[in-house]
């Protein structure tokens, strides 16, 4: 029997990570047959490349090398490369994950062809409409035929919005499957953290990690500016490492911050993803706007506070292990800070057991034989 082909579209961080469990398997499984696509959507070596390499993944199939410029535009060349990729290739199912422009263009690519989409991390809602992010994944679960979802609250959200139940399975979260496998590969002397260690005092345990991505802060002189004074305030109190972002880089140089953040903050390129594991494993505090972050925060039970509205992973909060500090008031955002470090969250296990990629091949296999 020959295998069914599946076209994976990628393009962002979060997504290498999450794919790299279920292409793992699918390249074991013997029914399924896998083709990467990389739309281009994080470019540089530091955002894309490496991650490849450290998750053992093979390189991607098609690499469109699409990034830059306003959403529509992004989308509309990512749309119709991804077009032109499925015409080729005439796949049996199509694969995205989470909510970025890449997931959108490869969902509506496949379903303009009449291919079925598999949509992995389904169900999750903000409830904000002005996120990109949200219009991203509500939309991709309209049309996808699979919804893979990591928890009982996303299975709601769409059984509210009239998701066929047989369409809706719950398979837990590839990202705590990753965490499970890479985690214990990281240590606190070594990498990253054992030269930060030496050239600038930081202790494991002792530091406060922060990330700073989405256009929602980084695009608001505001918001940016009021999480910048939070972050060095607070590091008169604790040392905040900050790997930056490419964009968060230049607007904070565009803005004249920059010079003023080296000297109180620990600035460092963006990571590959093991040293990022290690930064989160062995912080005291994360600070985030990322979604992906809150959660690996939670898998290895740092607390996080999100520097934004609201949240995709309300359970974090509901259960203590998560803060939202919405950057408004700078004042405010140090006081979360503060109230997070030392804490501890309930004893809770939403992101099912670690066999999350497991399931979503067993299912893509059955379903497509």
């Amino acid at each position: 029997m020959n295998p069914k082909k599946i076209v994976t579209v990628i393009g962002a961080r979060p997504q290498f990570i999450k794919a790299s469990a279920v292409s793992s398997l699918l390249a074991e499984s013997g029914l399924l047959r896998e083709v990467l696509v990389h739309t281009g959507q994080h470019f540089d070596a530091n955002m894309s490349d490496v991650f490849f390499a450290e998750l053992g993944m093979a390189p991607p199939a098609y690499h469109c090398a699409i990034h830059g410029g306003h959403h529509g535009a992004m989308t509309g060349a990512m749309l119709a490369e991804t077009e032109r990729i499925l015409l080729e290739e005439k796949p049996d199912a199509v694969l995205v994950y989470g909510d970025t422009n890449s997931t959108l263009a490869g969902c509506l690519a496949a379903v303009k062809l009449h291919i079925p989409v598999a949509h992995v991390e389904a169900g999750l809602r903000s409830l904000n409409m002005r996120s990109p992010e949200e219009v991203n994944r509500m939309l991709t679960d309209r049309v996808s035929r699979w919804l893979f979802t990591p928890t009982e609250g996303a299975d709601a959200h769409l059984a509210r919005e009239g998701a066929a139940s047989g369409q809706i399975h719950r398979v837990g979260d590839v990202m705590f499957d990753v965490a499970l496998r890479h985690g214990a590969r990281v240590h606190p002397g070594d990498g990253l953290l054992g030269r930060l260690r030496q050239t600038r005092g930081v202790r494991p345990g002792e530091y406060c990690l922060a990330t700073i991505h989405r256009a929602e802060n980084t695009d608001d002189p505001a918001r940016l500016a009021t999480i910048v004074e939070a972050l060095t305030r607070l590091a008169r109190d604790v040392q905040v490492v900050l790997p930056l972002h490419p964009r968060t880089r230049a607007v904070l140089a565009a803005q004249g911050r920059l010079d003023a953040l080296e000297q109180a903050l620990v600035l460092v390129e963006p990571q590959g993803y093991l040293t990022m594991v290690q930064l989160e494993k062995y912080a005291a505090l994360i600070a985030t706007d990322s979604g992906g972050v809150q959660k690996e925060a939670f898998f290895y039970r740092v607390p996080c506070v999100t520097l934004r509205d609201e949240t995709e992973w309300q359970e974090l909060v509901e259960s203590g292990w998560n803060r939202l500090a919405p950057p408004a008031d700078a004042a405010q955002v140090l006081a979360a800070f503060r109230a997070s470090l030392g804490s501890i969250g309930k004893n809770i296990a939403p992101y099912g057991t670690g066999d999350a990629a497991a399931r979503i091949v067993r299912q893509l296999a059955q379903d497509l034989q």
